[in-house]
């Protein structure tokens, strides 16, 4: 018997109800939605009406997102915090376990994510792929006992990444936390951006906008000046250089603004707005696109790491979304943000926090790498038991 069949063959599935805004409520039964899934902190819509049986997830529930960004949204998940209405983009994956181990399947389906990504259709955001290539996907299905052997073993493999990332999080609460601690509750002067930079706290405040030289697709090659944008930033602000284009030199020294110097903060203002970064100064030069900002402080009175910081904090970000509400569009202008302020506390207070924060940095990277290091052991432990050499 051949030990790869198809998805389908082992499962149903059934596709979640397209409840509209209308028939959302403040209370009754979690409509379980994507985002609810892959995230415990995401918020519920609720329903206040009963619907057919068929809807209906429940603890202990196999569950696929088959729509949505990939890398983060397709996949599948199990449903554990109780009674739910399962939302449309999701199917429910019933099986026999008397046959299949659902714990296995979990991992077996996941194993072919990239496949399935290749698979789905629509733009560069937004993918979806049809029940019927979902099914005939092929995994390894070996004899139940085999199953449960192999899906032991990558449960093991998967809590040890699960408690990396876990870890990561835990640090990023606690440096929210000091920063709160040091600067949340006294009373230091809050400062208008456009006041710093007349006062010369801030030495430049500009964009990225090249205007009819920004640079096109054919400018860019394998080889040239780093062109930063937002989705080169990582988690923690630093820049990814594997995510980072080139932008030919010609091209490069052709524009005038957007140069970027170490120490420099950098904020998202424009589709993405918010993710903020921070510029250790690893390239020679450097170039960034329209959508970030560059805050270049006065080190004598404003720390890179404060002011870094303090763009993160929920009290810049919610006026800076507060700016955003006001447009058509996702995007805070750069003249608009010169608005928006900041506590701004001794420079003394602003260097201890900065050693803090680098320290932090530093004990997040090495959590990273190991954290990637057991990712790729999941991985690799992966790939040996769908081909059934585990």
């Amino acid at each position: 018997m051949n030990a790869h069949v198809p998805f389908g063959s082992v499962c149903s599935l059934q596709n979640g109800r397209a409840f509209k805004p209308s028939e959302w409520s403040d209370d009754g039964t979690p409509i379980v939605r994507i985002q609810n899934l892959n995230d415990e902190s995401k918020p519920f819509n609720y329903c206040d009406f009963e619907v057919e049986q068929r809807f209906h997830v429940d603890s202990g529930d196999l569950s696929f997102s088959w729509s949505g960004t990939p890398g983060t949204s397709f996949g599948a998940f199990f449903w554990n915090r109780g009674k739910g209405f399962l939302n449309q983009h999701i199917f429910r994956v019933d099986v026999d376990e008397g046959v299949t181990d659902k714990d296995y399947l979990r991992h077996a389906i996941n194993s072919k994510l990239n496949m399935i990504i290749d698979q789905a259709h629509g733009g560069v955001g937004l993918k979806h792929i049809t029940k019927g290539k979902l099914e005939a996907i092929e995994i390894y299905h070996p004899p139940l006992p085999e199953q449960k052997r192999i899906a032991a073993i990558l449960d093991k493999a998967d809590a040890i990444h699960r408690k990396r990332q876990q870890a990561i999080q835990l640090a990023d609460e606690f440096l929210r936390s000091v920063f709160l601690e040091m600067f949340g509750s006294a009373e230091y002067p809050i400062v208008r951006i456009g006041e710093m930079l007349e006062k010369g706290i801030l030495v430049l405040h500009k964009d990225g906008n090249h205007g009819s030289l920004y640079p096109r697709r054919e400018d860019f090659g394998d080889r040239g000046i780093p062109f930063v944008s937002t989705k080169c930033f990582t988690d923690d602000g630093s820049i990814d250089d594997q995510l980072v284009p080139r932008l030919k030199e010609e091209k490069a020294n052709q524009l005038r603004i957007g140069w970027i110097e170490k120490g420099d903060v950098l904020l998202a203002h424009n589709a993405t707005v918010g993710p903020v970064g921070l510029y250790d100064g690893q390239y020679e030069r450097a170039l960034i696109g329209t959508s970030l900002t560059a805050f270049r402080p006065n080190q004598s009175d404003l720390v890179s790491e404060y002011l870094y910081a303090a763009l993160k904090s929920m009290f810049f970000q919610g006026q800076l979304f507060q700016l955003m509400k006001q447009t058509t569009r996702n995007q805070v202008p750069i003249t608009a943000q010169r608005t928006l302020k900041i506590p701004l506390p001794p420079i003394g207070l602003q260097k201890n926090f900065a050693k803090i924060l680098r320290k932090h940095l530093e004990l997040r990277k090495v959590s990273e790498n190991h954290g990637g290091m057991a990712l790729n052991e999941f991985s690799s432990l992966a790939q040996y038991a769908f081909r059934g050499e585990l």
